[in-house]
């Protein structure tokens, strides 16, 4: 049992057993609720924790804990009818509206119930996360001298050493910036590239993280399919000039969800298209470091191979260590530059030195390759796990792709005859996901991906987020018994 499961389910079995407690009567023992639950000291505490956050119980250090007493009086609740005309109103009427829909982010963030297998995850389960090495690294960082004082704005110089390195190419450390995750710097890029109101274009289907960062930011995504080699040139120049649009947001490498990889034949195509455009291109090159066993030579960033500009680059350290992990490198030439460096420095001033002084300690390490050489055969054996279970209890699904990297599968769900098209016609792919959540096991809805009309209701399955190859094969059994009732 996982960590966080562990913690939910004592804060369960504490908050029934309150009633045994008068108010402002004192709870057992941390000692004596480890023996009797037989969990960590740790689980304990967070337990307590969360049942003191919910101001259920108060914590006296070196007291204990205790029953809260009710509140005497509840407040009056207000009106706040009015926050719909402030947070409608746009201010212009030629700026598309903005909204903040976090629905296809909090998927793959918000933990499953206790005994649902999470096959929604978007992070390693963490028994493939390198959590001795990050113990290590954390506490060699904090005893380096300046640890804790303030870094240079734009990161630690080695550490933008090391992610220029990654990148290759021309690329220098003097065009990197360190920025707080993946998202904080796709939020960065979208903000310096496109003024609100102005298209984006985006692949279809893609990241829902990223479709909402542009439609928080007032932005309108327009779709460019992607087949089984990437994006679509020759759809990408139409998009262009139908749109106007002056940027391009593309996962060339393992892209999510499909896991195609741009083919090399259309890389220079897609840099010459947007060039000609007068556009950027965003890489984001998310799972470069969650290559499988199996994939051979990986292709360049994009980045590399762009000497004018183009690509403003993406890369973090997350996907492969922790989710509270949020080490990124974004990179760019030119002017633009310069204005990614003063927005990221007005949002958040910096990353904090700790966390990068951290990373710097972790890539240097031993355990950095090692841990790289074991999550890559690790997710290998995984995916195999999940395309072999599926073949066997859930031949119905189709698989058009089996990637050689990341840590998903995206499957189309019969629109055939029978059964099938009563089941995933309109909304019968909330109802798979609704009936495998009935039956333990969370699985991410398509529709999410895709800034327009879907061709076909999808699933995306992760095999990362699990504690190994069993779960994989319970998790499909349990998917099998919801599908039997939905068809």
């Amino acid at each position: 049992m996982n960590q966080s499961s562990s913690v939910a389910e004592l804060a369960e079995r504490l908050r029934r057993d309150l009633d045994r407690y008068s108010p402002g009567g004192k709870l057992p023992s941390s000692r004596a609720l480890v023996e009797r639950f037989r969990v960590s000291p740790v689980t304990v505490s967070r337990a307590l924790a969360q049942l003191a956050a919910e101001g259920l119980v108060v914590t006296r250090p070196g007291a204990g804990a205790f029953r809260a007493r009710p509140r005497a009086t509840r407040p009056t609740a207000g009106d706040t009818s009015w926050q719909e005309v402030a947070l409608s109103a746009d201010g212009a009427a030629d700026l598309v509206p903005r909204t903040v829909d976090a629905s296809g982010v909090t998927v793959s963030l918000a933990a499953p119930p206790p005994g649902v297998l999470e096959f929604s995850g978007g992070y390693l389960h963490p028994c493939l996360q390198p959590e001795r090495a990050l113990a290590a690294a954390l506490a060699r960082a904090g005893r380096r001298p300046g640890a804790w004082g303030r870094p240079p704005l734009e990161g630690l110089p080695e550490l933008r050493e090391w992610f220029a390195r990654g990148i290759g190419g021309a690329v220098t450390a003097a065009e990197v910036l360190i920025a707080a995750g993946g998202q904080a710097a796709l939020a960065t890029a979208l903000r310096a590239l496109a003024p609100p109101g102005a298209a984006v274009l985006v692949e279809s289907p893609t990241y829902p993280g990223m479709l909402a960062l542009a439609r928080a930011a007032g932005l309108r995504p327009v779709p460019v399919p992607v087949d089984a080699d990437g994006v679509r040139p020759e759809l990408l120049a139409d998009a262009f000039r139908a749109s106007g649009a002056r940027v391009f947001v593309c996962q060339p490498l393992f892209q999510n969800p499909t896991g195609a990889v741009l083919a090399a034949e259309r890389r220079a195509e897609v840099l010459r298209i947007a060039r000609e455009a007068g556009a950027f291109v965003v890489e984001d090159d998310f799972v470069r470091r969650l290559a499988h066993a199996d994939a051979g030579p990986l292709p360049r960033p994009l980045a590399a191979d762009d000497p004018d500009g183009v690509v403003v680059y993406v890369g973090s350290l997350t996907k492969a260590t922790s989710p509270s992990f949020r080490v990124c490198a974004l990179a760019a030439r030119g002017p633009v530059l310069e204005r990614l460096r003063a927005i990221q420095v007005v949002d958040s001033f910096f990353v904090p030195r700790p966390l990068q002084e951290a990373a710097l300690e972790l890539v240097g390490s031993p355990a950095w390759p090692r841990h790289l050489r074991a999550l890559s055969e690790e997710l290998r054996t995984r995916r195999d796990a999940l395309t072999a279970a599926l073949a066997a209890h859930l031949p119905e699904l189709a698989l058009p792709q089996v990637p050689s990297g990341g840590y998903h599968l995206w499957l189309r769900l019969p629109d055939g005859a029978g059964g099938a098209s009563r089941a995933f016609g309109s909304g019968g792919e909330s109802a798979l996901v609704a009936a495998a959540l009935r039956a333990g096991v969370a699985v991410t809805p398509g529709r999410p991906y895709f800034s327009a009309e879907p061709p076909a209701a999808q699933l995306r399955l992760s095999f990362a987020a699990v504690a190994g190859t069993g779960e994989i094969t319970e998790g499909v059994r349990r998917l099998r018994t919801a599908c039997d009732e939905v068809l």
